[in-house]
């Protein structure tokens, strides 16, 4: 039985993880697979739940951690190398920049008959200067030449890696969209609505819009805020909006939504499960037109009760948010970034305009604010849209033939 090594970054909640959870643990019998990784950051929710609830205990490799240290990278270098000595797989697959360099130059090194690596994003816009994203540029041309194949997660993506930064030749990239277990999305959404707006206060006639990712700034936060004020100040609908996740840009966006004269919430923590305490009685967060909810483990339940999903972002591989917000039929409203294309359907499950452009995003989200048909009909194209394209047992009979066209 071929064997196959998944490395993945670290395990935070994202599509990464569940990318290399599934293939790990759907690949037998054809494939005896293990997975290894770094752990998630503080400021992350982890996302070993997610392993757990398909039977894959992971290795962790404290030494593999997101920032660059050269210190520390060799010493992943060094664990990596003997992790491949002991296991032997045919196939090592990386996941994300820093398992992806690592791990190519280890399986490289060794000999490794197949190198794969997926970029689940890249930092070729948006994240860095001029002098730093040259550098990462040469480094991935370089490890491209290590691989035995690169994997995009959509035909954008793969047209940013090959024509625009000229990362590798066209045929060296196979597109392998992301695959989940969506059924949870369809399942049970009125009473998860009923839940999520009583555990928030949300009343029957306001509007609950949310984003849900990491708070950092590639995501852009700033402009959801933005057009929240915007939109609330020019409409008469009643507006709530939702701030899902964490991370490093945490307290500016606290302070930006009192700059703005936003009235904020934050809570209730319970470990990311909010919504174990039943419906009976209050409410328990104080009502307010911005709640940060934290990172939520039940993202159904959140789907399930907003009305609208928004993504602001600068640059994007394949939203998770976006897909699970299909799932959950509700309209979206989002930049034009990345594979955000190849994700959704313009028009017909969400509404793009220009990256950083807010007013022509406050007057997306006014139009699905105000007009309730247009609203309707956007979310209910959605789960028609996701359910086969995205759903796992495809990722895993892509990537088996791809594994099998690299053995034979």
């Amino acid at each position: 039985m071929p064997r196959v090594l998944q490395i993945l970054n670290r395990f935070n909640l994202g599509g990464p993880t569940h990318n290399a959870a599934y293939l790990t643990r759907y690949m037998a019998p054809e494939f005896e697979t293990m997975l290894v990784g770094g752990s998630q950051e503080s400021t992350e929710a982890g996302s070993h739940y997610i392993t757990r609830s398909m039977g894959v205990e992971p290795v962790i490799l404290p030494e593999l951690q997101r920032e660059v240290a050269p210190w520390r990278d060799r010493s992943a270098y060094r664990r990596i190398k003997q992790v491949i000595r002991d296991f032997k797989p045919d196939i090592v697959h990386t996941h994300a920049a820093k398992a992806g360099a690592v791990g190519r130059m280890a399986a490289a090194d060794l000999g490794v008959k197949g190198i794969v690596h997926t970029f689940h994003g890249h930092v070729f816009h948006s994240y860095f200067g001029p002098v730093r994203t040259a550098m990462y540029k040469s480094i991935e041309r370089f490890l491209a030449k290590r691989s035995s194949r690169i994997v995009a997660i959509s035909d954008r993506q793969k047209e940013e890696l090959v024509d625009e930064h000229r990362i590798c030749d066209p045929d060296k990239v196979e597109v392998i969209p992301l695959g989940f277990d969506l059924t949870p999305f369809q399942e049970d959404q009125e009473r998860k609505r009923r839940l999520f707006r009583h555990v928030y206060g949300v009343a029957d006639d306001e509007l609950a819009i949310g984003i849900v990712g990491r708070l950092v700034p590639i995501k852009n936060h700033d402009l959801f805020l933005e057009v929240i004020a915007k939109v609330g100040a020019r409409t008469g609908r009643k507006l709530r909006a939702f701030i899902v996740g964490d991370g490093e840009a945490r307290d500016h966006l606290l302070e930006r939504t009192t700059e703005l004269g936003l009235s904020l919430a934050r809570g209730p923590y319970f470990n990311g499960h909010p919504f174990g305490h039943g419906v009976n009685g209050k409410p328990m967060v104080p009502r307010a037109t911005v709640t940060f909810t934290s990172w939520i483990k039940e993202v159904d339940i959140v789907n399930a009760g907003l009305d609208i999903v928004m993504l602001t972002s600068l640059n994007e591989g394949t939203p998770v948010s976006l897909i699970e917000a299909q799932a959950s039929n509700k309209p979206i409203v989002t930049t034009d970034v990345g594979g955000i294309r190849n994700v959704v359907l313009d028009g017909r499950t969400a509404l793009l305009s220009a990256s950083g452009d807010s007013d022509a995003l406050a007057t997306d989200l006014e139009r699905l604010v105000n007009d309730d048909a247009l609203r309707l009909r956007l979310g209910m194209g959605g789960w028609d849209h996701v359910r086969d394209r995205f759903h796992y047992t495809r990722l895993v009979e892509d990537t088996a033939r791809l594994y099998r066209s690299l053995l034979s």
